[in-house]
């Protein structure tokens, strides 16, 4: 299915995972809704443990074997995929879904060559011989910076540096060219110099290609470069999302609040300045779970924030999970 620019690629309502634990069930990721748009780049935002990744694995299809996955609607390109075979999902998987998972040295195999893993899924995706699939990853690892290509082919995981493994999981992700790429926090194990490369490649492969984006990050400075929409999560939930222009401009949401004065501001932040925190810690998401999860670390905080939470919007297409249709303006 072709889709234009503007069309939704993923559209998902209503996605949970929960997995059982000793101490009861852990309710990863809790009732999430979005889509993204083909040719948009959406950020799914928050800190660690507040359930990025396993929404990512989930739409792949790649969660754990104890993990539950749960959908309202989940569609890609026109396929009900809640309801898809699973040979439906391995067609799709590599394919038209492709991901760049977090740490390049753990997600390639050290015993196969670069050539063997960067040919293996689009000789069985594309039907290729081992002359147009290896002509295919030279192409590609050209495209994605990567000098003496046809020379990597041989080599294995160990014998590239941090930032070529990363180059080389990116080409793997677009061999087969398609609609949707996840990107789960793919320069954090780079350092700084490479990290800003690694993010300019992603930013114009995705422009040039015009495929889906979904980057999975903490780093709002990562955000602010590269993203079109944001998705702010917390213990599970979507708690604030819209335009990046207009989250950063206008957070609405106390959690998002303070993640913004977390940052830096420059002209505003003394050298040598206190930053802003958010006190206390990320509550248990084991066993039922009911209000505003982040109310314990709140300023705002009513007593109605332990009973059902309603859902804000405005007219620029901000939608935030809080008590208050509106706070004080940030400073």
């Amino acid at each position: 299915m072709t889709l234009a620019k503007g069309d939704p690629v993923l559209s998902v309502e209503g996605l949970e995972v929960d997995i059982p634990t000793t101490g009861g069930i852990l309710h990863a990721v809790r009732n999430i809704s979005f889509e993204v748009r083909q040719g948009e780049t959406l950020c799914l935002v928050g800190e660690s443990g507040c359930g990025k990744s396993l929404t990512s694995l989930a739409l792949m299809g790649l969660l754990p074997r104890q993990a539950k996955r749960k959908t309202r609607r989940f569609m890609f390109q026109g396929l009900d995929m809640s309801t898809a075979s699973q040979r439906q999902i391995n067609t799709l998987r590599g394919n038209k879904m492709a991901m760049i998972f977090q740490e390049p040295m753990t997600a390639l195999n050290p015993a196969y060559t670069i050539g063997d893993q960067l040919t293996e899924h689009y000789i069985v995706h594309r039907k290729a011989t081992q002359t147009q699939a290896r002509a295919r990853a030279v192409e590609l690892l050209e495209k994605v910076g990567i000098a003496s290509a046809a020379s990597r082919l041989g080599q294995y995981p160990h014998q590239l540096s941090g930032g070529l493994r990363q180059r080389v999981m990116i080409a793997m992700a677009l061999m087969c060219g398609p609609e949707l790429l996840i990107a789960d926090e793919p320069s954090t194990a780079l350092d700084v110099t490479i990290q800003a490369q690694i993010l300019r490649l992603l930013a114009d492969l995705q422009a040039e290609l015009g495929i889906a984006m979904i980057l999975i990050t903490h780093d709002l400075g990562i955000v602010a470069r590269i993203a079109d929409r944001v998705a702010i999560m917390y213990a599970g939930e979507i708690v604030e999302e819209g335009e990046a222009v207009d989250i950063f401009k206008q957070p609405h949401h106390p959690y998002t609040r303070g993640l913004m004065s977390c940052i830096p501001v420059p002209g505003k932040t003394e050298p040598g300045g206190r930053l802003g925190t958010i006190p206390g810690t990320v509550p248990s998401m084991v066993g039922p779970q009911h209000g505003c999860a982040f109310r314990d670390r709140c300023s705002y905080v009513q007593p109605q924030c332990a009973s059902t939470i309603p859902i804000h919007s405005n007219a620029s297409g901000q939608h935030w999970r809080c008590i208050h249709e509106q706070l004080e303006t940030l400073t």
